[in-house]
């Protein structure tokens, strides 16, 4: 399959092409509104720190809640979700319209505004990311995302120019209604899509304790961990062309809203050409190099827009810089959802969003603040070096991985063992504890394995894992751990993906045992209750006493 069919193929599904579709409107009328809220905040105050706050105040809300949301999108039924959030995103949007008809707008209720929208996004996101892997097979997943991306990015091209031709001939208000009326497509087309429905044969894990889970998960797996920090900064210093893109048009090409929109679009046109060849440049490059491109690419846009006293030039720069901010952010996305498995990915999508835009609503402050102090051409240029800085933190061990081709699919292979105890979910805490007989030439090979296993178990849920050596059979190896209950265990059992059972299956290659590797579950039991003692000889029940 060629480079550009592979690339639309998530078309073919029917519920990922109307949901694209849908969003397609929804993306349109949220560009709209955002130059109108943009330029209306030029308009209200005088200071370039709270034009810069727009842009701030709504990454700010995903990166404050994005967590719960991950951990409500990995619980809860996600089209649910999204419909909740796209709904209080619309009646947000009235209020936003309704308040600036009547003229009483100021820049603090226009930023609280703008915040609650970015809340209704931080909701929306991990549902809405997790559920392409609902709509399309984990082989289209990279196109998937590439093309959502572009979704936005299309009217990313057109949306900013018509937003600012609507806001300079009628006014910011009529911005505001047409993104109230855009969401009604994305609702109608959630309310009809029968998602697939997910098998909860467990009760559902509380709040606090899937966030937990799904912290638990990331810090355990190095691959994303990279992600976040790389996203991080990207965000940081890659947000610093949007949020003073109205004071590049305004104070140094001495443009008006108009052309704002037009410097807007053309950011869009080129995140549009970064989705389209993101295919062929993932089969060509490593991910790292990618990244560093990505990095590069848009220091040098923030570098241009602050010495160009020429618009035709700093369209240029902006197409360059759009193309790299799809590419980049798109790539982290997908290596986050390659790496992990369903029962997670919302809560690892939403810790990668809570990092991107923490480094957004941080950099929007900060590159805000430097414009006021300074001038936003100096902003620009520190910003540019900032980030030739996030292209060499890949070089050493934070290199973005390669994405992975792991089967994360659930395993199944695991089955209820029999117990004579009468044991209720919530038993525990239980210790398991597995036996193997280890061959003294292939003990570096299964220590290097163990390593592993450690690393997925603990990733997993499992608590005080550790690994003993029978100090008089030197062969014989004991592998232990714990989860709190029994509920906790199965769990953690249903947890397991094909990609996980090979490294067991690879440790048990290596045991040289006549059988199987014993294991045993056990539960344990204080010695400080009251028993009863009924049927005991006296002697014992008096010292029991």
């Amino acid at each position: 399959m060629s480079s550009s069919s592979a690339s639309l193929a998530p078309f073919k599904h029917s519920t990922f092409r109307a949901v694209w579709i849908a969003s397609l409107a929804s993306n349109f009328g949220s560009l709209i509104q955002t130059v109108g809220a943009a330029w209306m905040m030029t308009l209200i105050a005088s200071s370039a720190d709270m034009v810069a706050l727009v842009q701030a105040s709504t990454a700010l809300p995903i990166m404050l809640f994005s967590l719960v949301s991950g951990a409500i999108a990995d619980s809860f039924d996600r089209r649910k979700v999204m419909l909740l959030a796209q709904g209080f995103m619309l009646v947000v949007s009235v209020g936003l319209a309704l308040t600036a008809y009547s003229g009483v707008m100021t820049p603090w209720l226009l930023l609280a505004f703008t915040f609650m929208i970015g809340c209704g996004t931080a909701l929306n996101n991990p549902s809405w990311q997790a559920s392409v892997g609902d709509m399309v097979p984990r082989s289209d997943l990279p196109a998937a995302v590439a093309l959502n991306s572009m979704s936005f990015n299309l009217t990313r091209s057109v949306g900013p120019a018509i937003g600012g031709l609507i806001v300079a001939a009628f006014s910011a208000g009529v911005a505001f209604a047409i993104n109230a009326v855009s969401y009604i497509p994305i609702l109608f087309v959630l309310f009809r899509w029968k998602a697939p429905e997910r098998n909860h044969t467990l009760p559902r894990e509380t709040l606090g304790a899937a966030i937990l889970a799904g912290l638990r998960y990331v810090a355990m797996s190095p691959n994303i961990e990279k992600v976040l920090l790389r996203g991080f900064a990207f965000g940081f210093s890659a947000v610093a062309i949007l949020a003073l893109l109205p004071l590049v048009s305004r104070d140094i090409l001495g443009g008006d809203a108009l052309l704002y929109g037009v410097l807007f679009g053309a950011f869009g046109v080129g995140a549009v050409g970064g989705a389209l060849v993101s295919a062929r440049l993932r089969q060509s490059f490593s991910s790292e190099w990618i990244v560093r491109g990505g990095f590069v690419g848009f220091g040098c846009c923030a570098l241009l827009l602050a010495v160009s006293p020429f618009a035709w030039l700093s369209l240029i720069a902006l197409l360059i810089g759009g193309a790299c901010w799809v590419i980049t952010l798109s790539l982290f996305n997908i290596t986050v959802q390659m790496s992990t498995p369903r029962w997670v990915v919302g809560r690892a999508l939403s810790l990668y969003q809570t990092a991107t835009f923490g480094g957004m609503a941080l950099g929007g402050w900060v590159w805000g603040l430097s414009a006021e102090v300074y001038h936003p051409s100096s902003a620009l240029l520190l910003a540019g070096f900032t980030m030739f800085l996030g292209a060499i933190l890949g070089i050493g061990r934070m290199g973005l991985p390669a994405l992975p081709d792991l089967n994360l699919d659930p395993a199944n292979r695991w089955k209820a063992p029999e117990v004579e105890l009468d044991i209720q979910p919530r038993s525990g805490p239980v210790k398991i504890m597995i036996e193997y007989t280890i061959r003294e030439k292939d003990v570096p090979l299964f220590m290097e394995m163990m390593n592993e296993r450690r690393r997925i178990r603990r990733r997993d849920g499992a608590r005080n894992w550790n690994l003993m050596r029978d100090m008089e059979h030197q062969e014989r190896w004991v592998e232990a751990y714990h989860l709190p209950t029994w509920l906790d265990y199965v769990r953690y059992n249903q947890r397991m993906t094909n990609a996980d059972v090979l490294i067991g299956d690879n440790i048990r290659r290596l045991h040289a045992g006549p059988e199987a590797p014993r294991v045993w579950r056990m539960i344990q039991r204080p010695t400080d209750r009251r028993y009863p003692t009924e049927g005991l000889p006296k002697d014992i029940v008096d010292l029991h006493q």
